[in-house]
């Protein structure tokens, strides 16, 4: 993660996309059960984690809030973070979370998230790095289409005429659904970008209008 690289590296890159994938949640997690409830009670314990930067920055910001006499230990550990509590190594974890299964299996609970976290595309702003902003501007755009096929399929269908604009309302497209005329001259072909995630909602409602021959195509790349 670029944050736990420290100030250096993340003054030098810049976001470039969100890639949609990898999200995850950096949280303080302690054993289930146990006396230990809120991030004020690990203050002068141990914690283990693979995240050494980010830990410890935020629970130096808890000791100078709560009790600047007590030092917390942040312990790096290099894989299996989860069961340092189960182990007896220290007393709470630091570590990257997705959907907690993990966590739970070995009797732990969330008390606080330090981050949300997702894949995330970045590029250097060194002025070597700007000879090279056609090539990058290039790869972004790339990987920008890839990403925006796996969200659209095509939806293209037949409608009547008089119910043309309704059925528009339901496919807008991007920025405009493609609109031609059938040999029977009262007939609409259309052809519109639509969110893969509605499509089942989007063909009933093309149906009820008098939509006909609803076809729903998928996008292996594009640019939008």
């Amino acid at each position: 993660m670029v944050q736990e690289a420290g100030p250096a590296i993340a003054n030098a890159v810049q976001e470039e996309l969100a890639l949609g994938f990898g999200k995850c949640a950096l949280q303080v997690q302690v054993p289930e059960g146990g006396e230990i409830q809120t991030v004020e009670d690990l203050i002068g314990k141990k914690i283990a984690t693979s995240f050494d930067h980010l830990a410890g920055e935020y629970f130096k910001e808890l000791e100078k809030k709560s009790n600047p006499a007590q030092a917390t230990t942040i312990a790096y550990l290099n894989g299996s973070v989860e069961t340092a509590c189960a182990l007896g190594l220290a007393d709470g974890i630091v570590d990257l979370v997705e959907s907690g299964e993990t966590m739970r299996a070995c009797g732990l609970k969330p008390i606080s998230t330090l981050l949300q976290s997702e894949a995330i595309l970045i590029r250097p702003i060194t002025p070597h790095a700007r000879s090279n902003m056609s090539l990058i501007a290039l790869i972004t755009a790339r990987i920008r289409g890839v990403i925006a096929a796996s969200k659209y399929v095509l939806c293209q269908y037949n409608i009547p005429k008089s119910a043309l604009e309704e059925a528009l309302s339901i496919t807008p497209g991007r920025r405009a659904a493609t609109v031609s005329t059938l040999e029977e001259s009262d007939w609409n072909a259309v052809s519109s970008m639509v969110n893969r995630s509605d499509v089942a909602n989007v063909m009933d409602r093309l149906e009820g209008v008098g939509a006909s021959d609803v076809l729903i195509l998928s996008i292996d790349n594009c640019r939008v």
